[in-house]
C-alpha cells in the first residue's frame, strides 16, 4: 500500500524519539498504572488528565488499592474528570486482577476486563507486553486517513477495519510499543483536527492526503449533531455550614450515586435569593446554561440532606455541582 514503507516507519520512530512529551505513564512499564492512564485518557485532554493521575495513583499506588477501596471515594477523586463509568469500570476491573493475583499479559486477557475495548487491550498490551497489536484512536484514525487519503467515512466499520489493517502493517513487530505511541503522538501534537502541522510532519513526503491536497477535508465524518442549548436553575440552601444536596440514585442510567445541587423545580416552596452568577457546561451535543440562585427552605425537603462544606471534597459531586458552587464561592 503506498507510503507503507520501511522508511516511513523507521523515520515516525526516529521522529518520536526525539519529539516525544515527557508524560508520567511514559515512564513506567507497570500494566496497572498504563491501564490508569488509557481509561483516563479516554476522550480527555492531556493536560486535564496530569493531576488527576498522580492523584489517583497516590490514593491507589497498586492495583490491590482500588480493588478494595469504597467505590464512593473512587468517585470522589475522579470527580470532575466525567465519563464517571470509567472510574466504575477501572475498578472492577482492579477487583478482577487482585482476584486472579497477576495482571493479564495477553491482548484477549486484557480485553476480557471490564470496561476494557479493543483500543484500551492494544495500548496496555503493546507497551506492557510487547505484543504486536496496532491501536485505533481517535488520533491514529485522523493521522492514517490522511496518510492513506482515506475517503471512507471513519465511523464506518469497512473503513475503521481498512485503516486497522494499514496501521497493523506499519507497526514494528520489533517495537510495538515505540510505533503504536509515536502513532498516538503524532495525532495529538503535528496531524492536529483543524491545522495539521505539515511542515514539521515526519511523514509529509509520504503522506497521501497532502499530496493529494486533501488534508483538510480528511478524515471524513458524518455530519455532526446540532447543539441542544439547556436552561438550567440551581440552588444554594445554605445552613450554617452545611449546604442542601441530593444524591443520583443508584438505578440512575447517568453519573448514579452523585451528589447534585437541587434545582429549582426539585425544592417546591424555596423562597429564592439573587442571583450568584451563571456559567455554562457542554456534555456531547448538549450545552447547559445554569444560573446558580441563593435560596432558603422552610422545611425538610424529602431525598435531600445537609452535608458540611467542609468535607464537599470528599463526596463525589458532579462538574456541574462543583461549578455551581464555585459561583457560589461555596466550595
Amino acid at each position: 500500500m503506498t507510503g507503507l514503507t520501511p522508511q516511513a516507519r523507521k523515520l515516525l520512530l526516529n521522529w518520536y524519539a526525539t519529539a516525544k512529551r515527557d508524560l508520567p505513564w511514559r515512564r513506567t512499564r507497570d500494566p496497572y498504572r498504563i491501564l490508569v492512564s488509557e481509561v483516563m485518557l479516554q476522550q480527555t485532554r492531556v493536560t486535564t488528565v496530569l493531576p488527576y493521575y498522580k492523584r489517583f495513583l497516590a490514593q491507589y499506588p497498586a492495583v490491590e488499592a482500588l480493588a478494595a477501596a469504597p467505590e464512593q471515594e473512587v468517585l470522589a477523586l475522579w470527580s470532575g474528570l466525567g465519563y464517571y463509568s470509567r472510574a466504575r469500570n477501572l475498578q472492577k476491573a482492579a477487583q478482577v486482577i487482585a482476584r486472579r493475583g497477576t495482571f493479564p499479559d495477553t491482548y484477549e486477557q486484557i480485553r476480557g476486563l471490564p470496561g476494557v475495548g479493543d483500543y484500551t487491550a492494544a495500548a496496555v498490551a503493546s507497551i506492557c507486553f510487547g505484543a504486536p497489536r496496532a491501536v485505533l484512536d481517535g488520533n491514529v484514525l485522523r493521522v492514517m486517513s490522511r496518510f492513506l487519503a482515506e475517503r471512507g467515512d471513519i465511523k464506518s466499520k469497512a473503513t475503521r477495519a481498512r485503516i486497522g489493517a494499514a496501521a497493523q502493517r506499519l507497526l514494528d513487530p520489533a517495537n510495538p510499543a515505540g510505533s503504536n505511541q509515536a502513532l498516538m503522538e503524532l495525532g495529538a501534537t503535528v496531524c492536529l483536527p483543524r491545522n495539521p502541522l505539515c511542515d514539521i510532519c515526519p511523514w509529509s513526503a509520504f503522506c497521501e492526503g497532502r499530496k493529494q491536497g486533501l488534508v483538510r477535508e480528511l478524515p471524513v465524518t458524518p455530519g455532526r449533531r446540532q447543539t441542544v442549548q439547556i436552561q438550567q436553575t440551581l440552588l444554594v440552601v445554605r445552613r450554617a455550614d452545611k449546604v442542601l444536596l441530593r444524591q443520583r440514585g443508584a438505578a440512575e442510567r447517568r453519573m448514579a450515586g452523585f451528589w447534585e445541587l437541587p434545582e429549582h423545580h426539585e425544592v417546591p416552596g424555596a423562597t429564592l435569593g439573587p442571583s450568584l452568577g451563571q456559567f455554562s457546561h457542554s456534555i456531547t451535543h448538549h450545552r447547559y446554561v445554569i444560573e446558580v440562585r441563593e435560596a432558603n427552605i422552610g422545611r425538610r425537603v424529602a431525598g435531600m440532606c445537609w452535608k458540611p462544606v467542609a468535607g464537599l471534597a470528599h463526596l463525589p459531586l458532579s462538574t456541574i455541582a462543583r461549578k455551581a458552587l464555585r459561583v457560589a464561592s461555596t466550595f
